[in-house]
């Protein structure tokens, strides 16, 4: 018998991307020393092993090609959703996960993806049989979670549990008991005797992906992978991982015990939606009401305290700035920023200085409640930081149950941003009775949503918002 044909390839253990010969830096994600060699026999010589004959093969949908099509002769199937219980998770998905389809849920470890997985369990087992597959801790260890911390109920006729690693036994167990509803913990931990390589190569998790792909489409199984993250949080493997999955879902730790999920791609929905989530005792717990995550909740009105309304996806939330300026201990003042952008409070000074005529020679301390943290872009907390720091230079509570939106220019004016009406309509939705917008921005629509002491008020420019709260 000849001897089997080897291809040999060099690939980035980071990314996927595929090269004819070694470099120190991959191109695709600038990373350096991640380029392999590896070698892997020809699928002619291997026939890609038992576990692709157990399955048919196909692309990444998972089934054969019966040649081409005229687009009216394509039959269209609606997609059908049931919810996982626990609704911050069925918004991100667009209402619920879709049967049949492939999810990937990704986050730094800690974050929660076992736990949260462990709820979609006990949920999917009350109504379609449901396989657990961890191969990342023992069968006692899952249980101890699940049953003793958690206190969950699975439906013992329909869920099963296992610890294997193979994603060939995965195959077999999941045609064996007529399994609905799979969750995998997580792809980096199995392997194939399909192709060469350890656990967690790049060949390893784009087989082993593919092969549970193609059972789930073939037999309408309804697959979560779970995929662990690199040192820079973002997905590892291969970004081909994401072509053959549906929908990826990361999960974002702001503190403690906040989580946020986005979903980076979902074939079934927008990617939009974000859900948040609080970790407890008793598992991760759907928040219905983040904006009281970001406020201080306290009944005493202090100085140095303003409220904003951001827009995260599709959701707007309100949050509060905490601001403390105090004299100048040293020689050169401090400025300390948690969660908001530092180019952005020295741009606030500067204008409060040069057109409000407010000396700000002072040690300033910014910092939002919740760990919320925003990126350097985002402009519509301006006025809620400018408010704050007058209101701590001052020493003078603003105006109770008060909200500020909107942008600062360089000119002291103060601009219009997206979405206002929208946010607006949530801070009046929360009983907040004055809301400081930009003059510019300002909707007769808005009036709609004002009810009896509640007012939208218009500024023009940081003299105007200096005269306000004065």
């Amino acid at each position: 018998m000849a001897k089997a044909k080897t291809k040999i390839a060099y690939v980035c253990s980071e990314c996927g991307a595929d090269y004819k010969k070694w470099q120190g830096q991959c191109v695709e994600c600038k990373s350096w020393n991640t380029v392999t060699e590896f070698r892997e026999a020809s699928a002619a010589t291997k026939s890609v092993n038992a576990a692709v004959n157990r399955v048919k093969s196909g692309g990444y949908a998972g089934v054969s090609s019966s040649g081409v099509q005229r687009i009216s002769g394509v039959q269209v199937e609606n997609a059908a959703r049931v919810t996982t219980g626990l609704s911050e998770l069925d918004r991100v998905l667009g209402g619920g996960i879709t049967l049949g389809s492939v999810v990937l849920i990704s986050g730094d470890p800690g974050s929660g993806k076992t736990t949260l997985l462990t709820k979609v369990a006990e949920v999917m087992s009350q109504s379609m049989p449901t396989l657990y597959v961890t191969a990342e801790e023992s069968l006692s260890q899952w249980a101890k979670r699940g049953i003793e911390r958690l206190k969950l109920n699975f439906n013992e006729d329909n869920f099963l549990l296992s610890d294997t690693d193979s994603v060939e036994d995965i195959v077999d167990q999941c045609v064996e008991n007529n399994i609905k509803f799979l969750i995998a913990d997580s792809i980096q931990a199995f392997e194939s005797t399909a192709v060469d390589g350890s656990a967690g190569g790049v060949t390893q998790v784009k087989t082993c992906a593919k092969i549970l792909n193609r059972l789930c489409k073939q037999h309408g199984i309804t697959l979560i992978l779970v995929g662990q993250v690199n040192k820079n949080s973002q997905m590892a493997g291969p970004q081909t991982l994401k072509h053959i999955i549906d929908t990826a879902v990361h999960i974002e730790v702001n503190d403690a015990s906040v989580r946020i999920l986005r979903a980076d791609k979902n074939r079934f929905g927008d990617t939009e939606q974000v859900g948040i989530f609080q970790m407890t005792e008793k598992g991760m717990l759907s928040v219905d009401n983040p904006s009281r995550l970001f406020l201080s909740g306290s009944e005493e009105h202090f100085e140095g305290s303003a409220i904003s309304v951001i827009k995260d996806g599709a959701r707007n939330l309100l949050i509060e700035i905490q601001a403390l300026a105090t004299e100048v201990e040293g020689e050169k003042s401090i400025r300390n920023c948690i969660g908001v952008s530092y180019s952005r409070l020295s741009l606030i000074t500067a204008v409060l200085k040069k057109h409000g005529g407010i000396p700000t020679y002072y040690d300033i301390n910014i910092s939002l409640v919740g760990g919320l943290k925003m990126a350097d872009s985002e402009t519509s907390t301006d006025m809620a930081v400018t408010a704050a720091l007058l209101s701590s230079i001052n020493s003078r509570p603003l105006p109770e149950d008060s909200v500020f939106i909107g942008e600062l220019a360089l000119t002291g004016e103060l601009r219009q941003i997206p979405q206002i009406v929208p946010r607006v309509r949530e801070a009046l939705s929360h009983g907040k009775k004055q809301i400081y917008i930009p003059a510019v921005a300002y909707h007769k629509s808005m009036q709609q949503f004002v009810k009896a002491e509640q007012s939208v008020i218009p500024l023009k420019n940081v003299k105007d918002l200096i005269e306000a709260l004065n």
